[in-house]
């Protein structure tokens, strides 16, 4: 129970970081932002792990550090959609669709059949995509498009992230991750970015809360609870994120939500709750 109740907190911190990013980003460059808040919270994991980074080998080192040049892509993508989207809820929706789109990456990537389950998922899923996006008539909005592309590239994260969680402690990898997320964003923001922008309470106060409370402490929540539950309820419990989204953009950002994005989002949920549930192996499977 306590490592239920980790992952619980967990995916309350990640919807406090949707709310907090979109009030940063309203204030500062989206892209200096992930620079910023990435690198500054894997120095805060930094402490807890160095020794054991120390003692990696450089196999590892580059197999971690490249993963996380995937996640890196993934979240400029994402912030980016973040900082055009009037509706969080539906990003937030989308970015879990990275789930249920990670089989179809892995059969790509390494010719590993899908389960059965993600084929009776797959089109519930599409459904409640087409709910939260089709609002407006048969017109997808621009957000959704690079918020679905965040997904797919999120989703070739989880799957490069697993292929490399048994030689790597979740500690090391995810300090090592977030640090390249910050260095990809960094490196961007050299080329393509000028720093003008105005720095205020508000800001400072958002920007805290982002990086400290909702990456740092919620990854450590996340890795904790990790450890503790089997990898199928670690999954059921983190598609709680964009419910927690949903309603707190209600409740501070004034999002306007519709019957229809409200059964979309049912129904993704209740997609990536078949697929986690039918491809569970059997109790007495060896």
């Amino acid at each position: 129970m306590r490592g239920a109740l980790y992952l619980f907190i967990a995916t309350l911190l990640a919807a406090v970081g949707w709310i907090s990013s979109k009030l940063v980003v309203d204030e500062m460059p989206g892209e200096v932002f992930i620079a910023s808040r990435f690198m500054l919270a894997s120095l805060i994991l930094l402490p807890f792990c160095y020794k054991s980074i120390w003692r990696l080998r450089a196999k590892q080192l580059l197999l971690a550090c490249g993963v996380g040049i995937f996640l890196g892509m993934s979240l400029q993508i994402w912030v980016f959609a973040v900082s055009i989207s009037n509706s969080l809820s539906e990003g937030a929706f989308i970015m879990s669709l990275a789930m249920i789109i990670a089989p179809m990456t892995a059969w790509f990537l390494f010719k590993v059949k899908p389960h059965r389950a993600f084929w009776l998922a797959l089109p519930i899923s599409v459904v409640g995509m087409m709910l939260l996006s089709l609002s407006n008539g048969w017109q997808v909005e621009t957000s959704q498009w690079y918020f679905l592309l965040a997904s797919s590239l999120l989703s070739v994260h989880f799957v490069l992230n697993k292929k490399i969680s048994r030689s790597i402690k979740p500690l090391d990898s995810i300090c090592l991750q977030l640090f390249m997320v910050g260095l990809v964003a960094a490196v961007y923001v050299a080329f393509t970015q000028q720093l003008s922008f105005e720095v205020n309470d508000s800001l400072i106060f958002w920007f805290v809360v982002s990086t400290v409370i909702a990456t740092s402490v919620r990854y450590v929540f996340q890795t904790l609870g990790q450890y503790q539950v089997k990898m199928e309820t670690a999954a059921l419990i983190m598609i709680l994120e964009p419910i927690w989204t949903m309603i707190l953009s209600f409740s501070l950002l004034d999002e306007q939500i519709s019957l229809q994005k409200v059964i979309g989002g049912a129904l993704i949920f209740i997609s990536l709750s078949v697929y986690i549930k039918l491809s569970k192996p059997p109790k007495n499977a060896n």
